[in-house]
């Protein structure tokens, strides 16, 4: 695991230039670095030394030394690969699963991308033909950022390394904010800085005089086979085993995040973990915020030793600003503080760990997935009225009841954009002063395309295909890899495994979600490993009390600051916000998810855009 940045069309000092933006990066790959530069390209890599230690550092060359590449991730099936490659005559410098690129480029080109499998962001340039080629892994956990500079074509596994380039010009993308009020997360594909870009997950490029080409490689597609529940079961136990043995080639200790949920413990027992991570958080109920002792009851059954830690309040508020530097661009996910705390406590022990992201979306475990799965007495009211009454109710405070019947009165394609919606269309306009913020299109707008590829599956299914492509991306995965890689660890997700997705493709909606229950087939196939509460509790993660710090007078003034502060003012109407704000503390709603949207935005833009603006403790020097 580890980073690269580089660079085309050199310039004055380029190799000083490329070891500052490596140097952005370190907390990537601490272990070793190295950087390749000639006429047409700068090339330069941190290292997290994880498979071959002694061999793979990089940038890696073929033979004859016309290629050379830089890569970010594992290829979990690299030794069946090389063997295959060596058969047709290719020769091997060292055992890393970097070689095998390279080599599989010279072998299949483009092509190589349908042999992986794995987690990948890697940059392969032709020193004879000045070709570069670049790919993303077919669900996008790991990150690779690019953009346009005069003349030049900048590339990273962060876009805080581009800022370490003379010719990059930092401009605020104001559109991404409207998106990103809806959403929680930035949705486009252009980022919050203006001309740079995200690779998408399951795509490649090629650069060549000039001109660059994006081609997507894989789609996720759902075709349901026949069978009965104990067979799919069955199946998705043995695959799920498989792939945590593949995820487990390292030649350092391998460890597991724990939540005491099914997900995570799944992972832990497949995997064998003889050290498991988990932590809680203080607040005025334990009960809700505190999952350690699910988590270390679990442990103890299969054997491994868990390590906890409670979070405070003034650690989790104190850290806040350095994470969103982390994620690049803000990110309002609270669970996603919980994962950089976790992953911090794990890099004192581990530099490897397993971790269940992805069952839900592959699985069908969200429980919005069984809204449309039950039926009351209300849906049996003609559609003319409830889009009536959904109207009316878009115009009232939200709520767990109003926002029922707004959904009820809307398709699937109308109100669902993955798993948080935040703000409306009308809310987010109403909160905004920018202009160019208000001009991004209705969020329904972002999903149409992918719905237009499932428009004749179920309910469920279409819910899944629009997470797996954007919710997945966007929140689960990029808090994933920014956080764990924040602390120099690597995390591997077993879930995300082209293998499982075969299957779990495969499973008839009845066996992913119904009107009583989630994730039905992988939760019968938990049951024949882990205990049987284990197996059925309900989704958990890491829970964050956000809701009850935010009435709490402390932490209350410290979002009022922010959102007074030059910043806050900038962007939103002052006064509707600090509504939101008084609404929430008073107790007669629940505006926590609002809230920490704007105020995660605010520390995010101080950080990268704004360094003398006055928002208090939520500031941090990096």
């Amino acid at each position: 695991m580890c980073g690269f940045a580089g660079f085309t069309n050199l310039i004055n000092d380029d190799g000083t230039v490329l070891e500052k933006m490596m140097n952005r990066i370190i907390h990537r790959g601490p272990d070793d670095s190295g950087k390749f530069v000639n006429d047409d390209i700068a090339l330069g890599f941190r290292r997290l030394s994880i498979i071959d230690l002694s061999e793979g550092n990089q940038p890696m060359f073929n033979e004859d030394r016309s290629l050379v590449l830089v890569f970010n991730g594992e290829i979990y099936n690299y030794r069946e690969l090389r063997a295959e490659l060596m058969s047709d005559g290719h020769r091997f410098a060292n055992n890393s699963d970097s070689e095998v690129l390279i080599h599989g480029y010279e072998q299949w080109g483009s092509e190589l991308v349908l042999k992986l499998r794995g987690m990948f962001a890697f940059v392969i340039f032709d020193l004879n033909s000045k070709e570069l080629f670049a790919a993303r892994d077919m669900f996008g956990i790991k990150p690779l950022y690019y953009t346009f500079q005069k003349d030049s074509l900048l590339f990273a596994s962060e876009i805080k390394a581009f800022q370490e380039h003379p010719c990059f010009r930092k401009k605020f993308n104001e559109e991404v904010l409207g998106h990103y009020l809806s959403f929680q997360y930035s949705p486009l594909t252009e980022t919050f800085f203006k001309n740079v870009y995200k690779l998408p997950p399951a795509h490649y490029m090629i650069f060549k005089n000039n001109k660059l080409e994006v081609t997507r490689y894989w789609k996720p597609e759902f075709n349901e086979l026949t069978g009965s529940l104990e067979h799919f079961a069955d199946m998705t136990d043995k695959v799920i085993r498989e792939s945590v043995s593949a995820h487990k080639i390292a030649d350092v200790e391998v460890g597991a995040f724990l939540s005491g949920g099914i997900d995570s413990s799944y992972i832990a027992e497949a995997a064998n973990a003889s050290k498991t991570f988990t932590v809680g958080f203080e607040s005025s109920d334990e009960k809700i915020y505190n999952e350690i002792s699910y988590a270390k009851e679990f442990a103890e059954a299969i054997g491994a030793e868990n390590i906890e830690k409670v979070i405070t309040p003034e650690e989790y508020w104190n850290e806040f600003a350095k994470i969103q530097y982390h994620m690049d661009e803000p990110l309002a996910d609270p669970s996603a503080i919980a994962l950089y705390f976790v992953s911090k406590l794990a890099r004192k022990h581990v530099k490897v760990v397993m971790s269940g992201e992805g069952a839900d979306e592959l699985f069908g475990g969200y429980r919005i997935y069984q809204e449309p799965l039950t039926l009351t007495p209300y849906d049996k009211l003609p559609m003319s009225i409830r889009r009536f009454i959904s109207k009316l109710c878009e115009n009232l405070p939200a709520r767990r009841g109003i926002n029922y019947l707004v959904r009820r009165g809307k398709t699937i394609e109308e109100y669902y954009i993955g798993n948080a919606k935040i703000f409306s269309y009308k809310e987010r306009n109403k909160i905004l002063k920018s202009e160019s913020a208000k001009k991004a299109p209705e969020p329904s707008v972002l999903c149409a395309e992918l719905y237009s590829d499932v428009k004749d599956k179920d309910a469920v299914t279409k819910m899944q295909y629009l997470d797996i492509n954007m919710w997945m991306t966007g929140d689960i995965l990029l808090k994933a890899d920014k956080t764990s890689m924040a602390n120099s660890l690597e995390l591997r997700v077993p879930f995300l495994d082209k293998e499982v997705m075969k299957l779990a493709s495969c499973i008839p909606a009845e066996y992913r979600a119904d009107a009583s229950t989630t994730k039905i087939a992988l939760r019968k196939a938990a049951g024949k490993r882990l205990p049987k509460v284990t197996a059925e509790r309900d989704k958990l993660g890491f829970p964050i009390p956000i809701r009850v710090w935010l009435r709490e007078e402390k932490y209350y003034n410290i979002v009022k600051e922010a959102f007074t502060s030059d910043i806050g003012q900038k962007f939103f109407h002052t006064d509707i916000i600090l509504a939101l704000l008084d609404l929430h503390k008073s107790g007669k709603a629940d505006t926590s998810r609002k809230i920490w949207t704007i105020y995660t935005f605010i520390v995010w833009y101080k950080q990268f855009f704004d360094d003398k603006a006055n928002i208090g403790s939520t500031s941090v020097n990096m």
